[in-house]
């Protein structure tokens, strides 16, 4: 297939043009602040697996509006003192799946934890995570539910919910909370910019083929869902377009990137027609950490690095925090 999208040294010369709001960060630490205020009990169930070489926990911690999330945590039973933790978010219409699914981090040392996503996991992926605010008209999917008000959306909902994943597990006393991580491909990429965006806390982000990024042109460019389903949305909503990219700009994954410090390893894939990489590269070039660093996939599409990059991030991460 061409590449969809554009490719250097024009990819080199591109920076995104995404308006950050002057209230962002008074807006998320708000949207926060009353999650927070929501209150609910963290429960920790250990699970019934065959695995032996690792414990594994069914973990409920309460998200936006105090509702009830779902997560897998999975620890090596063979453990001394503090680990560091992962966090990781799933991809568009997945969830947390099963257990015995990832294990290279628990096997590599680490504390991880794998979140589900609310009103998702049916798409390729199983979830136990309902979303129970209600929403105006939208298209089939998430893309566009609640999309006319900043408040209202989606994604307020679930970034909220990557943080207080953060909030449940960051005091418990097999976590080290100076060595706080996230990590997702694609949607889960998205989420992981986000929470490394509002929460200092988070001292290494890797996205992987992040979705979410750069809004404005991804849903002029993208040749396949979900950056579609807004565009269906818009062809029926011919009044709404401002009000639409209005709203997106409060979940920019560039405007995320500028506001975190955290270090960062990026993947890209050229032939990625799902999230173009010049939307990647828009959120990499705002990154305002400077331990960052981005890897090309050529010849690739939305699979991105796969295996190969699962690898690049055990090297990255077990350096950066001496695991």
């Amino acid at each position: 297939m061409p590449f969809p999208d554009l490719v250097h040294p024009a990819l080199d010369l591109y920076e995104s043009a995404v308006d950050l709001p002057g209230d962002f960060a008074a807006f998320w630490d708000a949207t926060l602040t009353e999650a927070r205020q929501a209150g609910g009990a963290v429960e920790m169930v250990p699970a019934q697996t065959t695995l032996k070489l690792v414990e594994v926990f069914d973990v409920t911690f309460p998200g936006f509006g105090g509702h009830p999330v779902k997560g897998w945590l999975v620890l090596p039973k063979d453990r001394q003192g503090r680990l560091p933790l992962i966090a990781q978010y799933v991809g568009y219409g997945g969830g947390r799946g099963f257990p015995h699914e990832l294990l290279h981090w628990a096997a590599s040392g680490f504390a991880y934890f794998r979140m589900d996503t609310r009103g998702q996991g049916s798409g390729w992926s199983t979830g136990a995570t309902p979303d129970p605010i209600g929403s105006t008209s939208q298209i089939p999917g998430v893309m566009t539910k609640g999309i006319l008000n900043r408040d209202d959306y989606y994604y307020r909902r679930l970034f909220t919910d990557g943080v207080r994943a953060i909030d449940a597990l960051i005091g418990q006393d097999f976590v080290d909370p100076d060595r706080i991580a996230v990590c997702g491909g694609s949607q889960g990429g998205g989420i992981a910019l986000a929470v490394a965006g509002i929460d200092a806390r988070v001292k290494a982000v890797m996205p992987d083929v992040p979705f979410l990024c750069d809004f404005p042109r991804a849903v002029r460019v993208a040749g396949r869902d979900p950056y579609g389903e807004i565009v269906r949305f818009l062809a029926q909503h011919r009044d709404k377009t401002d009000k639409v990219f209005e709203t997106l700009r409060y979940f920019d994954g560039v405007n995320f990137a500028r506001h975190s410090q955290a270090a960062a390893l990026f993947s890209v894939a050229l032939m990625d027609d799902i999230c173009p990489p010049s939307t990647v590269y828009g959120a990499y070039k705002a990154f305002a950490g400077t331990d960052k660093s981005i890897i090309e996939y050529e010849f690739n599409n939305h699979e991105g690095g796969g295996p190969f990059q699962d690898r690049q991030q055990m090297a990255w991460l077990t350096e950066r925090f001496g695991v």
